[in-house]
């Protein structure tokens, strides 16, 4: 096996984990809201933000690396215009991540406490389930776009 097959199998797997855990845990986490339940939106979130340190975190690490080191092995510049655009489209995705991140750790915390008291999901809950929910769709149309920008790579410039 070569050095650029051992890459471009580690940049799809990294690619897969990042779009499929990405995708599940918006499954996961808007199926929780919808119930309502406090205890099954805790207990979502919990495993969410576990999901995200074992497979999304990890993902978005390998990405960068296994890029650059497969696109310098094939002969690529990394100035490509492709390769340009996909890594500014990654970094408008992280922007989006990180708080992301940040705010499924406090609607882990809400609905947690909401079990702890017996009471209904605060309205902060609720402002932050927006926020999240809004910066999910730039990020996964943003994966997308960076897909196809990859496999058709296009004379931008």
């Amino acid at each position: 096996m070569t050095t650029i097959l051992v890459l471009k199998l580690v940049h799809l797997i990294g690619a897969a984990v990042l779009f499929g855990t990405g995708l599940g845990i918006a499954f996961f986490m808007y199926m929780a809201h919808r119930t309502g339940d406090a205890a099954t939106i805790a207990a979502t979130t919990r495993m969410v933000v576990i999901a995200d340190a074992m497979f999304t975190l990890n993902a978005v690490i390998a990405q960068p690396v296994s890029g650059a080191a497969l696109a310098l092995s094939i002969g690529y510049s990394l100035w490509e215009p492709w390769i340009v655009v996909s890594l500014v489209l990654y970094v408008l995705i992280g922007l989006c991540w990180l708080p992301v991140v940040g705010i499924q750790l406090r609607l882990r915390e809400l609905a947690a406490a909401a079990v702890r008291a017996g009471t209904p999901l605060p309205d902060a809950y609720h402002r932050l389930f927006r926020i999240w929910f809004a910066l999910g769709w730039p990020a996964f149309l943003g994966v997308i776009a960076i897909f196809a920008v990859m496999i058709f790579k296009p004379q931008l410039w």
